[in-house]
């Protein structure tokens, strides 16, 4: 009886055990197919959602345009993403194989998917524990980077092995590699094989030879991490281990990889163009050109720009004014340190500034953010950090600005002008190099608070050569070259002095220099002051312009008519509003540095004006003219009537005094010029011109004479030195500068009037900008005759005393001296 109840029980156990295991597998199946079925599911999901692999059988990549200069020379570049696209076939098969080896050894044989690479890949991770290899094909890149996002999600890369797939079917391998090698970013703002080559290496890219080849293919694992510009050494392991792959390939012998790691590397640390040089006068340009054809052509489009720019001298405008900024800034004083770190601060900071260095060495003559890290009171030497360096400050290197006290501790200083402490990040230029990364010589620098702008013109053209708008285009876009509005001061006196000699007035003119006072409205007075505060009496307008009087200026504007001086600057091309009022004599009109340079070219060509342009012609990608300036081919020139003028016209102190005998040039009123056309005579032209060459000889602009050969110019100073302007030219080319703060309330200071400030700046700049033009004076119209006058009374002269004066020819003064 309890064998029978055994046997029964172990039967109803067996059968429910049996039981449970066939509803366990039923669940486990039914889970696997509603899984399978929500994947498929999932899959067909975000099949449906995928992008057309098709698009990409025409696709081109977004393209680089580039900017040249007047000599064919590359200046710049507009982008999104710097690439140079080109084709497969011109691309070294070897080059392309070093990819293929480094990245994606399979390429040639897989479909889009190489599936013993993902189990090598995961064997590999697991064995470490972390991600230590990818198993992403080549094509599962380009599907990344040209079909998805970067997103790290599971549909992310389900979508990317799906598109792998597709793209493998509907486009070949050489396909596949176009879109790869010239898509891929390669670090250094570089997006394809053939920029990456021009940036490291300055060459093209079938230029390249295998040792380069293999740099580059080591590149995409971590641009930054193998930049042979920064991490030189680094690239160099990464050099060896592609080219190992290739040998394990077959794709070159064991001795020529051998031959490619001697080989000696020549790194030319960023691209060939002039980057911060150039910015205000791309920036200029990019306003019109993105205006006309839009961001995406002028971005992606691989537009072909050709401009005005000459490359030397818009570098040699860039030098001058950034150093000539620092002198005029350094005359105002120490300010003290950037900020103050705390010890624990300091390296981060550093970390920071080493990214932001572009080059394995510094440079010398730049200037860096650095850290003072140790001082030696005794001797007078800061150690100072730049990023990973190290280098010293000593006395000679900030004595400009006085003598520091060199504090031994952390802290902002009670007097942050007069000391330097631990931890005080500084301004310093690089005087002699670091010697692996040890050893460098900095002096002290201040980045400036004044700011400037520099314009440089071909008066036969009006084609702009440079354009400076301030003093780093990166902490602040704003182009004063253009948008900038300020006083003239005494650079715009030209103007009234050449409506002058419109106006019958001669050189030997003479005025008297004396205060006078003018009715101001209500009763009240204006009362024109001198610069100097002194009067000189009876002057002629020779020396009333060499030694800018003020006061002589404002009795010749009102003799004259204030109108015929504003018809006058629109001729000259000034669009800014121009109050008619006395006050014009002293500078009051607002005009930007470019509107005055642009006026000051016609007294350069011959009284012709030409309106200043930046651009010669734009081509598409293809080839095509899209557009193309040429200047207007110059008028003919004004033959002036005979003129009955009077010989001398004596200006009293009085406000209103009779007017001189009728102009040799037809009236303002009936003068209507095109800017291309006759802004004022040959003859006008010229005399302004002479007058002007006495400012520079023996006048306020005598530093303009460094560039040793015939010059104009004209100084100008507003109230309070809160502007400086010089304006000088020679015959082939026209440069203005303007230096103040933006803050229009704010004076330069001491040192800080035209000849002081804008002048050296004017003078450094020329004496690069004209070494390459033939020496050539100020042409005078056979209308023009020379006579000796004496210099103070403005009459001919028989004796020593006297000196040579041009004159329109029948204006002369017919009375000697003494008679």
């Amino acid at each position: 009886m309890q064998q029978e109840y055994t046997r029964t029980n172990r039967r109803a156990s067996g059968q429910g055990g049996r039981g449970f295991l066939s509803t366990l597998i039923l669940i486990v199946v039914t889970l696997v197919v509603v899984s399978l079925l929500a994947v498929g599911g999932y899959v067909a999901f975000l099949m449906a959602k995928l992008p057309k692999v098709d698009r990409l059988a025409d696709y081109k990549p977004p393209i680089v345009s580039q900017v040249y200069g007047d000599d064919g020379t590359l200046v710049g570049e507009f982008y999104l993403e710097r690439r140079l696209v080109v084709p497969v076939n011109k691309m070294p098969r070897k080059l392309i194989q070093a990819f293929v080896a480094a990245e994606d050894s399979s390429f040639y044989s897989h479909k889009g998917i190489d599936y013993f690479g993902i189990i090598r890949a995961a064997f590999k991770n697991l064995i470490s524990m972390r991600k230590k290899e990818g198993a992403s094909t080549i094509t599962q890149q380009v599907t990344k980077t040209m079909l998805l996002t970067s997103e790290k999600k599971l549909s992310r890369k389900i979508k990317e092995a799906i598109l792998a797939k597709r793209m493998e079917e509907k486009l070949t391998k050489d396909e596949i590699l176009y879109l790869y090698l010239n898509q891929i970013y390669l670090g250094a703002g570089s997006y394809g094989v053939e920029a990456a080559a021009e940036t490291y290496f300055g060459k093209h890219v079938e230029q390249l030879n295998l040792a380069e080849m293999a740099i580059l293919a080591g590149l995409p694992k971590a641009p930054n991490t193998y930049s042979p510009i920064k991490h030189l050494e680094r690239a160099k392991e990464r050099q060896s281990y592609v080219l190992d792959r290739m040998v394990a390939e077959g794709f070159v012998t064991q001795a020529e990889a051998d031959y490619a790691r001697r080989s000696p590397l020549t790194i030319l640390p960023g691209r060939r163009v002039m980057n911060d040089r150039v910015a205000y006068f791309l920036e200029q340009m990019r306003i019109y050109l993105e205006e006309k054809y839009g961001e995406d052509q002028l971005y992606k489009g691989g537009l072909k720009i050709y401009t005005t720019m000459n490359a030397a001298m818009q570098g040699a405008a860039y030098e001058a004014v950034r150093s000539g900024l620092k002198v005029v800034d350094k005359r105002q004083g120490f300010r003290g340190a950037v900020k103050y770190l705390q010890q624990a601060e300091v390296e981060q900071f550093c970390d920071k500034v080493e990214e932001s260095i572009d080059s394995a060495a510094l440079k010398v003559g730049e200037t860096y953010p650095g850290v003072v890290t140790a001082v030696d009171p005794a001797k007078g030497i800061a150690t100072v950090r730049v990023g990973e360096r190290y280098g010293l400050l000593d006395r000679k290197g900030m004595a400009w600005a006085g003598k520091l006290n060199l504090v031994n501790s952390y802290g902002k200083p009670e007097k942050p002008s007069r000391s330097l402490v631990l931890g005080a990040v500084l301004d310093l230029q690089v005087l002699t190099p670091d010697q692996n990364k040890k050893g460098a010589v900095f002096a002290l620098d201040q980045v400036p608070e004044v700011q400037g702008a520099l314009v440089s013109i071909d008066p036969r053209t009006g084609g702009v050569k440079a354009m400076i708008g301030g003093y780093d285009f990166r902490k602040s876009q704003f182009n004063r070259a253009v948008q900038a509005k300020r006083n003239a001061g005494s650079a715009f006196k030209p103007i009234i002095y050449a409506a002058a000699l419109e106006k019958g007035f001669t050189a030997a003119t003479v005025i008297d220099d004396s205060p006078v006072e003018y009715p101001a409205g209500l009763g009240k007075t204006w009362s024109p002051k001198n610069y100097d505060n002194t009067y000189r009496g009876p002057v002629t307008m020779r020396e009333a312009l060499t030694h800018s009087i003020n006061v002589v200026s404002v009795k010749i504007l009102n003799q004259i008519g204030v109108e015929n001086a504003v018809a006058l600057a629109q001729r000259l091309g000034f669009t800014s509003k121009i109050e008619p009022n006395l006050s014009l004599a002293l500078g009051a009109a607002s005009v930007s540095p470019l509107e005055l340079t642009s006026a000051y070219t016609a007294f350069a060509n011959k009284g012709v004006h030409l309106p200043p342009y930046y651009i010669v012609k734009v081509m598409d990608s293809e080839g095509r003219v899209l557009e193309e300036y040429h200047p207007p081919a110059p008028p003919e020139p004004v033959v002036p009537p005979a003129s009955n003028a009077e010989q001398v016209v004596t200006l009293t102190d009085k406000p209103t005094i009779a007017k001189p005998a009728a102009s040799p040039l037809p009236s303002a009123g009936s003068m209507q010029l095109a800017r291309s056309e006759q802004a004022t005579s040959p003859e006008v032209a010229y005399l302004i011109t002479n007058l002007m060459e006495s400012v520079v000889q023996s006048g306020t602009g005598h530093r303009a004479a460094a560039i040793k050969r015939p010059v104009a110019g004209k100084t100008g100073t507003t109230n309070e030195m809160k502007d400086a302007w010089f304006v000088g030219y020679i015959p082939q080319l026209v440069t203005g500068v303007w230096v103040g703060f933006d803050n229009q309330a704010r004076s330069l200071g001491a040192g800080g009037s035209g000849g002081q400030a804008a002048a050296p700046i004017w003078a450094d700049y020329m004496l690069k900008a004209v070494a390459g033009l033939p020496v050539q004076g100020f042409e005078a119209p056979e209308t023009v005759s020379v006579v000796r006058v004496n210099p103070k009374s403005g009459k001919l002269s028989r004796g020593a005393d006297g000196a040579s004066e041009a004159f329109v020819r029948g204006t002369e003064p017919s009375v000697y001296e003494g008679d």
